[in-house]
């Protein structure tokens, strides 16, 4: 028996891919270009074809026949036990290997956000909670933990994590991404990859690029980044995440900057991702991507052309189903009206990467588990771990936290009893489940106000909801004053509800004219603040909101960033005392709601000045956050110098945890640039390090500081460290800096490129 090339795993894999694609014919090249969605039958027997709108008629069984290039959400498109879906799903694999002469399997992708989309898998919190954590290892672990959910039920690919940069808080998706600082993103996000690609999932970084900029904040709308905005805030994450993550997957965005849609751009998916930046992977559609190159960017008449434009500008797959990049191709290629060879670089692309996977080997098997627990114990630890230290303590100056625990406490608002309070939007309940009403949520989301009876034994604790989430309707206010009117301390739990394109308050295509609580949740705040009892507003939101009308009229003011399934009990455990809250503001919070789409990365003009009656300036800075334990920081090192625009600096503080109890400080490195050839932000964050402390115990933290963090883009377009002075500010938050050192660069403007260091590492040395 003679082996095919292209199977023997001895081979390179190059080598393999070139001589399998010697033998297939266009239609199979073609196939292997597209996915299908499809949902897993609920009693094991294969996958079914998902009827949508925007999916494209055709026969699931003659499809098959030319092999396949991936399987869409075969999980995440309604409730199936995992263990069925796998079998399913390993039933479907074997179907599709048969069915084609070279019986090659797809690649199964899902979405992975906040954890497995998929019934009963576990709800981690947000990516907005993961950099308010600013704990890197710990979203790695979760990345890895989700990594391994996937691979048990035979998926192949995440699509995950969203780098984009928040630019307008305004904007629906701010859940979804990690912050308003490209470092943090870059750091927080390329720690998920690598947790995700060392459990052997794909990782698919979204959305490339420019997608958090749109005008208005607008789901989709155009993108006005200009060109240093675009190269010094947009890209670096996921320069980052390609470089030190090792991402094997880019998903292109929806948006168009500058007339150009991304999804058409080959200076973008092309020039710069893989010339530039030496990316090997496989670029995919963001789902009915090429379709709008037609139907909302009309920059295509025919879908031949958009599919012409999506295959030239780099995109080698069509997700989530075939429309484009099947028959449509085919005709164009055998019209003469798009060369073959496009096809054939798109296709070589997925199958070096099906061959990375083990797909293209004769002894490939499926997963085909018996059981299958996709949120054990483990993973609800980490899910737990990762909430605590997401939560936000903004203020507390009176230190009515942590509470009593034998006080008399009236829990007020729409989220303190709703376990859906917890998720954001693309998590499975508030994604999926919503058109199932007859299925339960298949995992357990303790809410806030059980877990704070569970947390407060002997505290007397009463509960009104008081208003709706959205709706205007102000007729519970009476009896949720009468409810504040009796107890020692009120507690307002407000915030957000997750949804689609105007299902709910925060998530995709739910986007805000301003940030105003939503609802009557501001007048229900005013009302229980005009009691006179102390309030504890507590928000549960996918993005921040105006809060300086209650500035100074508040008991304490706790935030959370849909903390995700374990979210109740860590926002109740620190109410009382039992978590000490570490977390830190990976978005500024504003004081007023309209008018100042804002984050803190402005030059000169974009602070407060005399050239305008709008004060920009948020209540609370990016950073920010309180703890119930006080730390002192000691011993700074960070004399005057110079070096050259190639050397390095470093400087050291010592933090000594100086109260009772052990806590958590996060020490912020920001870099403020004088004088500079184009305008640069007031300060930005190059560096950072969470140091969690024994009550008395310190550590010296030592950051390496080299002059490529530096860098910037400059008039002519060339990214280049200047000379000149430089300013480094320790601090607990964009806005408070403990210590400054000054260093001056000397020597020549030097160009750098993709050798530069992307961050600044740091040593702790703990006593």
């Amino acid at each position: 028996m003679t082996t095919a090339p292209w199977r023997d795993p001895a081979l390179p894999a190059a080598a393999r891919v070139d001589d399998l694609l010697s033998r297939m014919t266009l239609e199979e090249k073609t196939a292997q270009l597209y996915g299908v969605w499809v949902g897993a039958a609920t009693d094991g027997d294969g996958v079914a074809p998902h009827q949508h709108d925007m999916t494209a008629d055709y026969d699931w069984n003659e499809l098959i026949t030319r092999g396949l290039g991936q399987l869409t959400r075969s999980f995440g498109t309604a409730p199936v036990d995992p263990a069925l879906g796998a079998r399913a799903l390993a039933l479907a694999q074997r179907r599709i290997a048969a069915a084609g002469r070279f019986g090659i399997p797809a690649v199964a992708h899902e979405e992975c956000l906040a954890g497995f989309t998929a019934w009963r898998a576990t709800a981690y919190p947000v990516p907005l909670a993961w950099g308010a954590a600013f704990d890197p290892p710990l979203v790695e672990e979760m990345g890895r933990a989700i990594g391994r959910d996937l691979r048990a039920v035979g998926v192949h690919q995440g699509l995950a994590p969203v780098l984009d940069v928040v630019r307008d808080p305004r904007w629906g998706r701010v859940e979804e991404t990690i912050g308003e600082d490209p470092y943090l993103v870059g750091t927080v996000g390329t720690a998920y990859v690598r947790g995700l690609e060392s459990a052997g999932i794909v990782a698919t970084l979204k959305h490339f690029a420019g997608y958090a900029s749109s005008a208005g904040a607008r789901n989709l709308a155009p993108v006005r980044a200009g060109t240093r905005e675009f190269a010094d805030v947009t890209l670096p994450p996921f320069e980052m995440a390609l470089r030190e993550g090792g991402a094997r997957s880019v998903m292109a965005a929806y948006t168009e900057r500058d007339g150009v849609p991304a999804s058409a751009d080959p200076e973008l998916l092309t020039r710069l991702l893989r010339e530039e930046w030496g990316f090997t992977g496989t670029v995919v559609a963001d789902y009915f991507g090429i379709g709008f190159l037609q139907t909302l960017h009309r920059v295509a008449g025919t879908p031949a052309q958009a599919a012409h434009l999506a295959l030239a500008a780099g995109i080698d797959v069509e997700l989530p189903t075939v429309k484009y990049y099947g028959e449509t191709l085919v005709a164009a290629v055998r019209a003469g009206e798009l060369p073959e060879e496009l096809v054939d670089r798109a296709a070589h692309r997925v199958l070096l990467q099906k061959c990375e996977l083990g797909l293209l080997d004769e002894d490939w098997q499926p997963p085909s588990p018996e059981s299958v627990d996709l949120d054990p114990a483990t993973n609800r630890a980490l899910a737990r771990r990762l909430a605590e230290e997401s939560v936000v303590l903004l203020d507390n100056p009176d230190g009515l936290l942590p509470l009593a625990p034998d006080t008399r406490v009236a829990v007020v608002g729409p989220r303190a009893a709703d376990a859906l309070a917890m998720l954001g939007c693309y998590s499975f309940p508030s994604h999926v489940l919503t058109h199932h009403p007859e299925a339960d949520l298949g995992i357990d989301i303790p809410t806030v106000l059980e877990s704070l009876r569970g947390e407060l034994p002997d505290a007397k604790v009463t509960f009104t909801e008081g208003c709706g989430v959205s709706d205007p309707d102000p007729s519970g206010f009476t009896e949720a004053i009468a409810r504040a009117a009796e107890a020692d301390v009120c507690v307002a739990v407000l915030g957000d509800r997750a949804g689609l394109f105007g299902r709910g308050t925060s998530g995709e295509g739910c986007d805000v004219a301003d940030l105003t609580l939503p609802g009557v949740q501001g007048e229900l705040l005013d009302a229980l603040v005009a009691t006179g009892v102390p309030v504890v507003l507590v928000l549960l939101t996918g993005r921040p909101y105006a809060l300086g009308r209650w500035h100074g009229r508040l008991g304490a003011v706790v935030q959370a960033f849909f903390p995700g399934e374990e979210g109740g009990p860590a926002v109740a455990g620190v109410l009382s005392g039992r978590v000490n809250p570490s977390g830190r503001l990976p978005v500024s919070v504003p004081r007023v709601p309209g008018g100042q789409p804002w984050t803190y990365l402005q030059p000169p003009l974009g602070l407060a000045g005399e050239v305008s009656n709008l004060d920009p300036t948020p209540l609370y800075p990016f950073g920010h956050g309180r703890s119930y334990t006080r730390f002192a920081w000691e011993d700074f090192s960070g004399p005057d110098a110079e070096i050259g625009t190639d050397g390095s600096y470093d400087l050291s503080v010592t933090v000594r945890n100086t109260g009772g109890r052990a806590g958590a400080e996060v020490v912020q490195l920001y870099l403020h640039d004088p004088v500079a050839s184009v305008t640069r932000p007031d300060v930005r964050l190059i560096g950072y390090q969470r140091l969690e402390l024994a009550a008395g115990g310190s550590a010296r933290v030592t950051f390496r500081f080299h002059a490529d963090l530096s860098a910037f883009t400059d008039r002519a377009g060339r990214r280049v460290v200047e000379p000149g002075d430089l300013e480094l500010r320790l601090g607990t938050s964009s806005g408070e800096a403990r210590e400054v050192a000054r260093v001056r660069l000397t020597g020549p403007v030097r160009e750098v490129g993709a050798e530069r260091r992307l961050r600044c590492e740091a040593d702790v040395l703990r006593s």
